[in-house]
């Protein structure tokens, strides 16, 4: 089942992606600071989440892992 219709796998892609881009953008800022528009400053914007709110993603992302491994 793809991702888009199943809730808690939407909410797992989206806390990856959110994961994936800061940690992009710690070790290669310029890659995603070029563009802030379209499509790829969507990433951009991932990467500012997780940065700013990384206490609330850290702890999201430890919610997802046991909702996942244990139910």
């Amino acid at each position: 089942m793809s991702a888009i219709f199943n809730f808690q796998s939407l909410l797992c892609v989206v806390l990856l992606m959110i994961c994936t881009c800061t940690y992009i953008r710690s070790f290669a800022p310029s890659l995603l600071d070029r563009q802030k528009t379209g499509v790829i400053g969507t990433f951009w914007k991932m990467a500012r989440i997780g940065e700013r709110k990384s206490p609330w993603v850290a702890a999201a992302c430890i919610f997802m892992a046991v909702n996942i491994l244990f139910f």
